[in-house]
């Protein structure tokens, strides 16, 4: 069958540990998906049954793992590559795509945004972000805006996932850079482990 999306050894490994975690973990593949959300359109990862793939899906064997594409997705993710960054175990996704997706339709463009920069980042968040991510049990709240970063606390399924990295910053990142320019990037601060993870909250006044 025909290759869609490149995936590199590194990134099946990481799947593959992620995927250890589940119930029945051989039952699993690695779903990559173009999700048409805001301005732009952004990417999502997810663990789902390997059945539940529907006929028109692209499946790719990767051997340790199968990736599956919905329909829509394949010219997208059309020479795409994913991989690793960072190492097995703090390491997370992320997607090289040769172009950025088409915006999706409906999404506001970033000029009709006004108002203070947290009121338009929140807007985004709510309107472009929260709904595309809900999709799969994930949420992300906005926790603050300092010196051009927006913190964000992802909630539900996005807490200790090993994908979030690509929907981080293929998806919401790029998403809220392009709508609030005054952002230039984003921070998690998710206890994703439990303590682990650096935290951030703005001072109270």
């Amino acid at each position: 069958m025909e290759t869609i999306l490149t995936v590199t050894d590194a990134a099946v490994e990481k799947a593959v540990m992620v995927r250890s975690r589940e119930d029945e973990p051989e039952r699993h593949a690695l779903w990559v998906e173009a999700v048409g959300s805001g301005f732009q359109s952004s990417y999502d990862l997810y663990l789902k049954p390997l059945a539940d793939a529907p006929p028109d899906a692209h499946v790719q064997d990767h051997e340790r793992i199968a990736v599956v594409i919905p329909a829509e997705s394949v010219e997208p993710l059309r020479g795409a590559t994913l991989d690793r960054q960072g190492d097995l175990l703090t390491g997370g996704l992320v997607l090289h795509t040769p172009q950025q997706a088409s915006p999706a339709i409906g999404g506001a463009p970033p000029d009709a945004l006004e108002g203070p920069v947290a009121d338009r980042v929140q807007r985004v968040l709510q309107e472009q972000i929260n709904p595309a991510i809900a999709s799969h049990g994930g949420s992300a709240e906005l926790v603050g805006v300092q010196e051009g970063v927006a913190y964000l606390r992802l909630g539900g399924g996005c807490v200790g996932c090993g994908m979030v990295a690509v929907t981080l910053t293929q998806g919401i990142e790029s998403t809220i850079v392009q709508m609030v320019p005054e952002v230039q990037r984003i921070v998690d601060v998710t206890d994703h482990a439990a303590g682990t993870n650096p935290y951030y909250e703005p001072a109270k006044k």
